[in-house]
C-alpha cells in the first residue's frame, strides 16, 4: 500500500505539469487560423517526452535547433562565394536568420504559426556540404552507386540521428510538422523509406502552409542576398542589372525618391524595397488563395494545391532575376573556378576515405562495407568550408617546414 500511495503522489505533479503545459501551448497559440498548425495537434515526436512548459512544442524545437552543432557550423559554410574569400558575404547561418525573418513577418500576417515557421527556417539548410551547390553535386556524384546526396534528406538526418545532445535518443527528436517542413524536395524513390513523412510526395500532397512560407521565403532570401553579395564583390554591375525589370523599377524608384545617394547606400535600398515588394505580394496573393479554397483544417491545407504563392505578374519577375543570377553569377568564371575546385577538394577526400576508411575518425569508421559510403558522405556534409580544405592539405599536402 505505501508503495502505491507513492507512486501516485510522484505522478500528479508529473499529470499537473502535463496538464498546464497543454494549456500554455493552447493559450500561446489561441490566435492562430484554423488552418495553421498547432502545437497542441502535432502528429508528435519519434520518442515521446513530456509537453514543455512556459513554451510549445514548436518553441521548443527552435531552441534545440539553434543550439545544434550543425547550426553553428553554417557560419563557416557558404551560399555561392568560399568562406576563406572575404567576410562580408553571406554564409548558410546568416542566409537562414534572413529566411526566419522573411517567413515570420508572413506568418504573422496570415495567422499561422510563426515558431513552426522559425524552426523550419533555421534547420532547413542544416544538412549542406561546405562550398554550396558545388559541394552537393561533387557529394551527389561521388554518391551515385550508394544512394545518393540530397541535401533535404542530410537535413533531416541531422535532425534525427547525427546530433548527440540528448542521453535518451539521437538526433533532436523533432516534432513530425517542424521534420515534413525540412524535407522540402524528396525523390520518390527516398519517399518510400519515409513512412508518414514521405507520404505527400507519393500522394501529391501539400505540407502545411508554415512549410510553404519557409520554402518561399528561402527563394527570396537568396535570390536578392545574391544580387548583394554579386554586386559586392565585383562579379555583377548594376548596368548588367538593368535588364531586370524587379530590381531595375525599384532602383529608379530609389535614385527618384533618394537623387543624393549613391553605391552601397543606393543598392541597400533598392533590395530592400524588392523585397518588400515580394513579401507583400506574397501576404496578398496567399490571402486571396485561402480566401478561394477556404481550409478550415491543416488536412484541408494538404489536400488543397499549393496555397502560398506570388501572383503571376511578380512571379514572372522573380524568375526572370533567377535565371539572370544563374546566367551571370553562378555561371561567372571566378564562381566556376572556385566551384571546380571545390569539386575536387569532395571528390579527392571521399576518394581517399573510401581507399582506406581508417583515415576516417572512429565515429565514422564502419565493419559493414555497405554502410561506410553513407558514412563518408555524412562526415564531409558535415564539414565547414574552411575544414574541407584542412583536411585535405592534411591528407594531400606535404609541408617541408
Amino acid at each position: 500500500m505505501t508503495d502505491r500511495r507513492s507512486d501516485d503522489v510522484k505522478q500528479q505533479p508529473a499529470a499537473a505539469a502535463a496538464a498546464l503545459g497543454a494549456l500554455t501551448q493552447e493559450a500561446l497559440e489561441a490566435h492562430l487560423a484554423p488552418y495553421a498548425a498547432h502545437s497542441a495537434h502535432s502528429r508528435g515526436r519519434r520518442y515521446p517526452e513530456a509537453p514543455p512548459s512556459a513554451r510549445t512544442e514548436f518553441q521548443r524545437d527552435r531552441d534545440r535547433i539553434v543550439h545544434s552543432t550543425a547550426f553553428r557550423r553554417l557560419e563557416y559554410k557558404t551560399q555561392v562565394f568560399v568562406n576563406h574569400e572575404g567576410d562580408l558575404f553571406r554564409t548558410r547561418l546568416t542566409h537562414s536568420l534572413e529566411v526566419a525573418q522573411i517567413a515570420r513577418s508572413v506568418a504573422r500576417n496570415l495567422r499561422v504559426n510563426e515558431d513552426l515557421v522559425e524552426a523550419i527556417s533555421l534547420a532547413h539548410d542544416l544538412g549542406h556540404t561546405p562550398f554550396g551547390h558545388a559541394g552537393q553535386d561533387a557529394l551527389n556524384e561521388c554518391m551515385r552507386e550508394h544512394g545518393g546526396f540530397e541535401h533535404n534528406l542530410q537535413s533531416l538526418a541531422v535532425v534525427d540521428d547525427l546530433e548527440e545532445h540528448y542521453g535518451a535518443y539521437n538526433g533532436l527528436n523533432l516534432c513530425f510538422e517542424t521534420r515534413e517542413g525540412i524535407l522540402k524536395h524528396c525523390s520518390r524513390e527516398n519517399a518510400r523509406r519515409l513512412g508518414a513523412l514521405g507520404e505527400r510526395f507519393l500522394e501529391g500532397r501539400q505540407p502545411s502552409i508554415e512549410a510553404q512560407i519557409a520554402n518561399v521565403a528561402d527563394e527570396i532570401a537568396y535570390n536578392n542576398h545574391d544580387v548583394d553579395d554579386g554586386l559586392r564583390s565585383g562579379l555583377l554591375t548594376v548596368e548588367q542589372l538593368a535588364e531586370v525589370e524587379l530590381w531595375q523599377t525599384h532602383f529608379e524608384a530609389a535614385r527618384r525618391d533618394f537623387p543624393q545617394i549613391e553605391g552601397r547606400r543606393l543598392i541597400h535600398e533598392t533590395v530592400r524595397r524588392i523585397i518588400n515588394t515580394l513579401i507583400v505580394d506574397l501576404i496578398d496573393t496567399t490571402k486571396l488563395n485561402l480566401a478561394h479554397h477556404a481550409p478550415d483544417s491543416l488536412d484541408a491545407v494538404r489536400a488543397a494545391p499549393a496555397l502560398v504563392a506570388h501572383s503571376e505578374p511578380i512571379a514572372a519577375q522573380a524568375a526572370a532575376l533567377k535565371r539572370f543570377l544563374f546566367k551571370n553569377l553562378y555561371r561567372h568564371y571566378r564562381v566556376m573556378r572556385m566551384a571546380n575546385k571545390a569539386r575536387r577538394i569532395v571528390v579527392g577526400l571521399f576518394d581517399a576515405f573510401t581507399d582506406d576508411p581508417r583515415l576516417l575518425p572512429p565515429g565514422y569508421q564502419s565493419t559493414d562495407a555497405a554502410l561506410q559510403p553513407r558514412l563518408i558522405a555524412h562526415y564531409i556534409a558535415g564539414m565547414t568550408d574552411r575544414y574541407a580544405l584542412k583536411e585535405y592539405q592534411r591528407l594531400f599536402v606535404i609541408d617541408d617546414n
